[in-house]
């Protein structure tokens, strides 16, 4: 690939959109490689996954103005669908995944952040969805994934305006989770991951499904949402380990890592 950089770390994985001369913003593509990099995940060694831009100055610019410049109504609506396409099998992968934002995410880069399961960013990020002063809307998802993180109100302000936020404001009104120092993001993004793969690997996956799903659903849904997937849990050898674990009195032996199973 010759603008994704991936690479695996033990029980999580590095993804990096390494286009910076462009400030990795998003062509057909960067789209296309991402789709590929996630067909790579071997699911049964990684549990979480990071994705971040490359150089300090950007995670994603946003999508290629040049690229779009010239599309019709039909290809506008086929580009839209490409990036969300790629955009919500990121949200779906069943592995949690963490975005760590170094420096600008506007239009698509903020979308694809919201993609992503957290949000941990550089203290010189910057948010926004500039779509509308380019005279379209946003076209990956930002319309409906920033209402469900921000509210409806605060999302409309933002993608109206077409207003840039920065990183502070971008964690009072939770569009990230986080705050670090640009030589402390990457880090603390890996300390992160690796603190959620020595949890045992079905009950991450399964809290995942439970919150995405039950989020789409009506409280009377998401209850049988969540009971379901909660006892999909019992009988699987890490909730026979962990509970054994728990009730062992005497705690003797170090406690294993779980075994995804």
């Amino acid at each position: 690939m010759e603008y994704i950089l991936y690479e695996q770390k033990g029980e999580y994985a590095i993804l990096t959109i390494n286009r910076e001369k462009a400030l990795n913003a998003l062509n057909s593509q960067v789209l296309e490689e991402i789709s590929t990099a996630l067909d790579e995940i071997n699911s049964d060694e990684v549990r979480v996954l990071i994705v971040t831009g490359a150089g300090a100055k950007a995670f994603v610019a946003g999508a290629d103005i040049g690229e779009m410049s010239t599309l019709t109504k039909a290809e506008g609506e086929a580009f839209g669908k490409k990036g969300n396409d790629v955009f919500r099998r990121l949200e779906t992968l069943p592995i949690p995944v963490i975005a760590a934002v170094n420096g600008f995410a506007l239009g698509g880069g903020c979308e694809l952040a919201m993609s992503c399961d957290i949000r941990l960013c550089s203290d010189n990020a910057v948010f926004g969805q500039p779509e509308a002063g380019l005279g379209i809307t946003p076209g990956f998802g930002g319309t409906q994934r920033l209402a469900r993180l921000v509210g409806a109100g605060m999302a409309k302000q933002l993608i109206y305006t077409a207003r840039n936020i920065k990183a502070e404001e971008a964690l009072r009104i939770g569009l990230v989770n986080a705050v670090y120092a640009q030589e402390e993001l990457l880090p603390a993004a890996e300390k992160m991951a690796s603190v959620i793969a020595k949890n045992a690997p079905i009950a991450v996956r399964n809290c995942k499904k439970a919150i995405n799903d039950g989020l789409e659903a009506s409280m009377d849904e998401a209850i049988v949402i969540e009971e379901k997937l909660f006892g999909d849990c019992f009988e699987t050898e890490d909730q026979k380990y962990g509970m054994a674990f728990f009730l062992d009195k005497n705690k003797e032996k170090v406690k294993e890592p779980f075994k995804n199973c």
